[in-house]
């Protein structure tokens, strides 16, 4: 499919849905330091356009595109932030909306973070899009059954131009590993360490974190023990002086970036972009599922609801032994 992503950052999404196979034709931010990455790592071009002005979605209608994917800025939802709609980053939840409206792809995907499931924005949205002839499908999905070895909560909404809701909830449940993938499930001893600090957001949380579990969500600061830090009761080992955080590129790993993948700047626009970019393996996850879905289509073997349900119930009891 033709693909443009919107919000791109450094390409995570971009990079992803490339992996499965779509065609990215197009990328679109405003943030001048992801762009210049972006560029560095793929053929074709991006823009730099304000995605809430009317003049960009004249220059993404004329891609054409068939599917349109992207992570609106989530800020005012993410709990590492105000968690306050009324400051206006959510309204590029809804520009991600009016552009879907106005350029009509068959397909789109929308990324964000778990907390937009409860706002206000979102019953907004997703009314838009319902009235402009799009079925729709809304999944949290945990990031470590889909390919990535970080335990990352993500909304996703998924639509498809006259198809009906749900379509894709099928797919993207049954596709789940059964188990967490762990950091050293996907890099083994690369990092040369078997234990790391993740600074948290308050000391009422452990900090400290094995390569033998998921990895903590990669956020958009990364900062060193304070001298001052005592363990937590959950920390996963005893201070000492060997114990450190993860740095700069192997936090991108967390997020599945290739070690092919280029990245330059400064170290606080480097950690904003990783922190906020879709690890790669999530998105590939999702662009899997779809090509899956329409690979039915042809064939004419989609689950209908009551048979959805019971193909779902079946997954989850094998996992638990009783099937």
């Amino acid at each position: 499919m033709r693909t443009v992503d919107l919000f791109s950052g450094c390409g995570g999404m971009s990079l992803g849905f490339q992996n499965a196979g779509f065609d990215i034709i197009a990328a679109f931010d405003s943030w001048l330091p992801a762009i210049e990455v972006y560029e560095d790592n793929f053929q074709h071009p991006i823009f730099k356009k304000d995605l809430s002005e009317k003049e960009a979605y004249i220059a993404i209608a004329k891609f054409n595109p068939e599917i349109i994917i992207g992570g609106p800025p989530c800020q005012d939802f993410s709990s590492a932030g105000k968690r306050d709609e009324g400051l206006g980053r959510a309204d590029l939840t809804l520009d991600f909306a009016n552009i879907i409206s106005h350029v009509k792809p068959s397909w789109f995907v929308m990324e964000n973070v778990e907390r937009i499931a409860k706002s206000r924005i979102l019953e907004t949205v997703l009314k838009k899009l319902r009235e402009n002839g799009y079925g729709l499908t809304s999944s949290i999905l945990n990031a470590s059954y889909c390919g990535v070895p970080q335990a990352r909560k993500r909304y996703f909404l998924i639509g498809q131009l006259g198809g009906k809701d749900d379509f894709l909830s099928f797919y993207l449940a049954k596709n789940q590993s059964n188990k967490p993938m762990t950091v050293f499930d996907y890099l083994g001893e690369n990092l040369g360490l078997e234990y790391f600090y993740r600074h948290p957001r308050s000391y009422k949380r452990r900090a400290v974190f094995s390569i033998h579990e998921p990895s903590p969500t990669i956020r958009g600061v990364n900062r060193p023990i304070p001298k001052t830090y005592k363990k937590h009761e959950g920390d996963a080992c005893e201070i000492n002086e060997d114990l450190r955080p993860l740095t700069t590129i192997e936090r991108s790993y967390i997020q599945t970036f290739p070690n092919s993948f280029k990245f330059k700047g400064n170290k606080s626009d480097l950690e904003q972009m990783i922190g906020n970019a879709v690890p790669v393996k999530l998105a590939e996850y999702v662009a899997s599922c779809i090509l899956e879905y329409t690979e039915d289509c042809s064939k004419g073997t989609i689950y209908s609801p009551p048979e959805l349900q019971l193909k779902l119930f079946e997954r989850a009891c094998s996992y638990s032994g009783n099937v």
